[in-house]
């Protein structure tokens, strides 16, 4: 089974005269385990299909499927409960309970699920993160690479099939930046979870195995990065100048 598959997604914002169509018979398959990066000029649609196929926003026309369920045909109520289950986002400004613990927040989809948290992944995900001894603090007392880290499990926690991901370093230096890139890599090599990765940073994109290229509206290439910021560099600027 794909970790996600999109067919024929469009997507406009406005009306009439200022009608702007951004998605346009959109087509994107991931694989189970896979790790592909979604690069664009600004304004491309990136942060929209990802926002699309966390059943944030509805789709004009077209299917996603992720997990083998169709999130376009979801009431809010339904892709809420899936997102939290399957679907595992994490946003460029971490979004985190300010109020909540490092702990509360990362079991916080399965907690919301009236669920009983699973203490051994908790412990284990906190060490893979680098947050052990970190779990009774509040996110204000945190560094904005270790709230990253803390949104990156949460994202992670119930094993979703997909973890989306929208420019999750975009709010932080140049060290933590890299630091996120090398625990992405490396997450991605031991969970289960297929990572879908939006970014505008070619260094970004090359940690992920493929890097995707958006215009007008369609993918316009596909390509493996190599692990090479300056090939992902190279490619961007023929495929979308």
């Amino acid at each position: 089974m794909k970790a996600l598959k999109a067919t024929g997604v469009c997507r406009a914002y406005g009306k009439g005269a200022l009608k702007v169509d951004v998605l346009r018979d959109f087509d994107l398959t991931i694989d189970a385990g896979a790790f592909v990066a979604l690069m664009g000029p600004s304004g491309s649609g990136k942060s929209t299909f990802l926002h699309l196929a966390a059943g944030l926003l509805a789709a004009d026309a077209g299917t996603i499927c992720v997990d083998g369920e169709d999130v376009t045909k979801m009431s809010d109520a339904a892709a809420t409960r899936f997102r939290r289950r399957h679907a595992g986002v994490v946003f460029q400004d971490f979004n985190l309970v300010d109020t909540l613990t490092v702990a509360e927040n990362i079991v916080l989809p399965v907690a919301l699920d009236g669920a009983r948290a699973d203490g051994v992944r908790l412990t284990a995900l906190l060490g893979k993160l680098g947050l052990a001894g970190k779990e009774h603090r509040k996110p204000g007392e945190l560094s904005g690479g270790e709230r990253q880290r803390v949104a990156i499990a949460r994202a992670l926690f119930a094993e979703p099939a997909v973890v989306l991901a929208d420019e999750p370093t975009g709010n932080l230096d140049a060290a933590a930046s890299r630091g996120i890139c090398d625990l992405l890599k490396d997450l991605n090599k031991t969970e289960k979870s297929a990572i879908l990765l939006v970014t505008h940073d070619p260094v970004v994109a090359a940690c992920a195995s493929e890097v995707c290229f958006l215009k007008d509206g369609r993918i316009a290439a596909r390509h493996a990065t190599a692990g090479d910021p300056a090939r992902v560099s190279e490619l961007y600027l023929e495929t979308c100048k």
